[in-house]
């Protein structure tokens, strides 16, 4: 059959699955996207790792794996492009991270995932960390579309505490405090009590959004003795703090089984963007003793995150950076299946809405797209190309097998790999494929030429070096004991 032939009947085959699909959604299906921070895309037992993550591994191998599944660069963009099926680009995201003293977030004109949700029948929760704005408490995840919040605002705090620098950033929907425990274990405690609470006749949704394994490597001590067979410290730590989140993800597995929802629940995993191999982007702490208190990585020191073969690691562009572990599991809907079609994070949003019979914002039209078919019937990624990033200093792109990565300071470089023969981006062939180099770097200019101002560069006059201290809601002060409170004390949806 010739190759034109093959397409046409794989997307007519995908268009009945898509008419399946609306019968299968008859019933609206529960939804749980559980998001890892910084995962090595070779840090679970799934992906050959020494690390134990059975849960995550039996939920992998019995849905769809998805092997080319692209997050961001860093946390902030990653979480952007999940919430609204959009490219950071459009929020003037796409640059680093949202700092503690940055008085930005997500606009508010976007319309997100929950909101959609909501508006489609279910009840939204979220557990965990937001890191889409902190300063304002229009930016606070209740007020974007979730009826119950239980987490951290800004982006890594110490396990234990849920502190940073001397402020608790602990809260559920919006009354701030103290807690004892560990943050992967409460927040898997917080889950399977929302589920055990559900009404099993309302649908709903629950983001269960995990700090670990970001820096600071901190995890209990039982966990850290599961791993005395590794002689490096850090990696020790890393490796405990991973399986503990998989111990909560396995709670939730069990109480859905429980409840007798699991088999219209869907259930999505995917790592926000690839594992630090950079001290830079692991919170390092300057002195050996800072380093043992903190949990973080020196400078100049290794990380322990792995991503395997691919190049890098977070904060860049390559696949170690950007390429990250991803499956979508839905018992006696999604096959076991590997998928190496190309998807972004930008594609979760409008496919799971189009299996709950949510609806986007016409003004703000998806950059993803409905990825259904593509696990469901083996069809071709539905994106013609997938942005990478663009910033006002580099950026790369995706088109089929061809990924362009263009540095843009001074002196400026542009780099050409064809990942189905160098996945480890190790030969730079731009100089043999001039026209590939000029057509995909017409499509970076064009997204250049479309996105807002990066807000964390605009932020940066305001002070230079050190991140500041962190900024809360200014209707907020703080109590002797660094917790924020409320005055005049205003509604919280």
């Amino acid at each position: 059959m010739q190759p034109s032939r093959v397409r046409r009947f794989v997307l007519g085959l995908a268009a009945i699955l898509s008419i399946a699909t609306d019968a299968w959604c008859a019933e609206q299906p529960n939804i749980i996207v559980i998001m890892a921070d910084d995962l090595g895309n070779a840090d679970l037992g799934y992906r050959g790792s020494e690390i134990k993550t059975p849960n995550l591994d039996r939920l992998a191998t019995t849905g769809a794996r998805c092997e080319s599944f692209y997050g961001m660069p860093v946390c902030t963009p990653a979480r952007a492009a999940l919430m609204t099926g959009r490219y950071p680009i459009r929020h003037g995201l796409q640059t680093l991270v949202i700092f503690p003293s940055h008085g930005y977030g997500l606009p508010t004109d976007e319309r997100t995932l929950p909101e959609a949700l909501k508006d489609a029948g279910y009840q939204t929760y979220m557990v965990g960390k937001w890191h889409l704005g902190h300063a304002d408490r229009k930016y606070w995840p209740q007020n974007r579309g979730f009826d119950h919040f239980y987490g951290n605002l800004v982006g890594e705090v110490d396990y234990f505490a849920k502190e940073r620098g001397g402020l608790v950033d602990w809260q559920r929907n919006g009354q701030f405090f103290r807690e004892d425990g560990y943050f992967t274990t409460l927040i898997g405690a917080e889950a399977v009590k929302l589920i055990e609470a559900q009404d099993p006749k309302t649908p709903f949704f629950l983001y269960f959004a995990s700090l670990a394994p970001h820096s600071p490597y901190q995890a209990p001590q039982e966990d850290i003795d599961r791993y005395a067979s590794i002689q490096d410290e850090k990696r020790r730590v890393y490796a405990a703090m991973i399986t503990a989140l998989d111990d909560q993800i396995g709670r939730i597995v069990s109480a859905l089984d429980a409840k007798g929802l699991r088999e219209n629940t869907i259930i999505v995993f995917a790592s926000d963007n690839g594992g630090a191999t950079s001290s830079l982007f692991a919170t390092g702490a300057r002195s050996a003793e800072d380093r043992k208190e903190s949990g973080g990585v020196g400078l100049g020191e290794q990380p322990p995150a792995s991503n395997g073969r691919f190049r890098a690691g977070k904060g860049s562009l390559y696949e170690g950076g950007i390429r990250v572990p991803a499956f979508v599991n839905w018992p006696g809907i999604l096959k076991p299946v590997v998928v190496d079609e190309p998807i972004h994070m930008v594609d979760i949003m409008p496919t799971l809405l189009k299996l709950a019979g949510g609806k986007g914002a016409e003004d703000h039209p998806f950059d993803g797209k409905d990825v259904w078919p593509t696990l469901a019937a083996g069809a071709p990624s539905p994106h013609e190309e997938i942005l990478i990033n663009v910033e006002a200093f580099r950026g790369a792109i995706r088109k089929g097998d061809w990924k362009l990565v263009r540095m843009a300071t001074f002196p400026g470089k542009t780099e050409l790999y064809n990942l189905a023969d160098d996945p480890g981006e190790q030969k730079n062939v731009a100089d043999q494929h001039p026209e590939i180099v000029r057509e995909l770097n017409a499509r970076l200019v064009a997204y250049a030429l479309e996105m807002k101002p990066s807000e964390w560069i605009r932020a940066q006059p305001a002070f230079l070096g050190a991140q500041g201290a962190t900024l809360f809601d200014p209707d907020f002060d703080l109590d002797d004991g660094g917790l924020p409170h409320e005055k005049p004390l205003l509604p919280v949806k």
